[in-house]
């Protein structure tokens, strides 16, 4: 293996060995190859410091002081100009996104003050993150711990395309989440293995459950546990709908699990994944970032510098880079006076649609025909349905009534009120109901 890992990783490698060593134990095969090559783009962003006088090391076509660009297709980003909308962006993103979306971090998240983390690297969205996150730490046969009301994604991610093992903890105990199952099983599969995979998902797809504040710490605390008794542990918190709380039935977290994993234990490296995607509400931008947070603050500076070298090595080896129209849209938006009483009024829009769902779909009527999974934040809620087959039910509903429900397993339904109005929700509800009676009649 060392003949095959170039002079470059070989030198990442080292700082990692000398600073954390069991960062570098956490790394797959791949990831210890990885690294960001002193090649065109580093040498092109040289030039562009230096060469006041020509600079012919980009492949893009220029004329006057901007990208060579087409009227017809400029004439639609109102409100950028060509180098903000055609150029080529970094391979970790456009720095001042970055910057901008680590002060978003920091605001949004109190537990991140005096936290030694690393700036957000832009990814194509989420999806491409957990992709960056295999790349770096998953080998064949390697194990993720995931609950088991998970995203369908990620098997196709990690087991088809990577043919690593998922393992799962049961996500409920009555009406929160199952802390003692989640401990159970984080030492079961830590059992014999040097490395795991932890990825959490909150607020979760396909249930819009956010843990209590006291789940949250529960679950912090057995993590710590698990990596003092020697597990080298990567947990992934996957924050794809953060900060859409609407606390319905209680007071929910309203930060990242992730402030409160870094710097907690040499063994323990949190990694951030969240975007742009659905907290602006801008899904087809496909921008969203990945965040390190290396478990000792003493060398997390030098970790965090390496790894990103790989990061940065992975982007540039499978995508290049991330679209930089997205990057400079967001940039602005996030630099918008308004932006916040925007957000505020969206995420009152969503509230008032889940609040009609929780009412609704819990009325006494419906409880011969299906349970409700807790749910509190998001965009979805689950049902558990009763004496039928979900995918009979969602096949009934599409057919006989032109309604459309994903069913993620035998027994349950996912309902995403995110897209639906108000006075959508009974009736859709009733319809649910109708469905299952008469499945069981058949």
């Amino acid at each position: 293996m060392s003949a095959r890992i170039n002079p470059l990783a070989a030198g990442l490698n080292a700082d990692l060995e000398k600073a954390a060593p069991e960062v570098l134990a956490m790394l797959s095969e791949r990831g210890k190859r990885l690294y960001f090559p002193k090649g065109i783009l580093s040498q092109g962003a040289e030039a562009k410091a230096k060469a006041k006088r020509f600079n012919a090391t980009i492949g893009i076509a220029t004329e006057g002081d901007e990208p060579m660009n087409l009227p017809s297709l400029m004439s639609h980003f109102e409100g950028l100009n060509a180098s903000e909308a055609l150029d080529y962006a970094p391979p970790a993103g456009i720095p001042v996104l970055r910057e901008r979306w680590r002060e978003k971090l920091l605001a949004e998240n109190p537990s991140l003050a005096d936290k030694s983390f690393g700036d957000p690297i832009v990814t194509a969205a989420i999806t491409h993150g957990l992709s960056l996150v295999g790349d770096l730490f998953i080998d064949p046969g390697d194990k993720i711990l995931l609950p088991d009301k998970l995203w369908g994604n990620y098997r196709l991610i990690y087991e088809v395309r990577l043919e690593a093992e998922i393992a799962t903890f049961p996500f409920y105990d009555g009406e929160g989440f199952d802390v003692a199952g989640f401990e159970a099983a984080l030492a079961r599969e830590a059992e014999g293995c040097e490395k795991l995979v932890v990825l959490l998902n909150f607020p979760n797809n396909p249930t819009g459950y956010m843990p209590t504040v006291a789940e949250g710490d529960a679950m912090a605390k057995a993590l710590l546990a698990q990596a003092e008794r020697g597990t080298k542990l990567v947990v992934v918190t996957d924050d794809a709908y953060f900060g859409l709380f609407y606390h319905l039935g209680g007071e929910s977290m309203r930060e990242s699990l992730f402030g409160q994993l870094i710097g907690a234990h040499p063994n323990l490296l949190a990694v951030k994944l969240d975007g742009a995607t659905k907290e602006l509400f801008v899904w087809g931008l496909r921008c969203g970032f990945i965040t390190l947070g290396p478990g000792r603050a003493a060398t997390a500076d030098t970790v965090i510098a390496a790894l990103e070298a790989k990061i940065k090595g992975a982007i540039r080896g499978a995508i290049s880079n991330s679209p930089k129209f997205s990057q400079s849209l967001v940039a602005k938006a996030l630099a918008s006076p308004t932006i916040a009483k925007e957000r505020e009024q969206k995420s009152e829009t969503l509230r008032l649609r889940a609040q009609k769902v929780y009412d609704v779909a819990n009325e006494p009527r419906y409880a011969e025909s299906f349970e409700v999974y807790p749910f509190n934040s998001g965009y979805f809620m689950c049902l558990n349905v009763t004496g039928v087959d979900a995918e009979d039910v969602r096949v009934r509903l599409l057919n006989e009534y032109e309604t459309g429900l994903v069913a993620t397993s035998k027994t349950d339904l996912r309902v995403a009120f995110s897209c639906l109005e108000v006075d959508d929700i009974e009736p859709l509800f009733e319809l649910i109901h109708r469905a299952i009676q008469e499945l069981r009649k058949d």
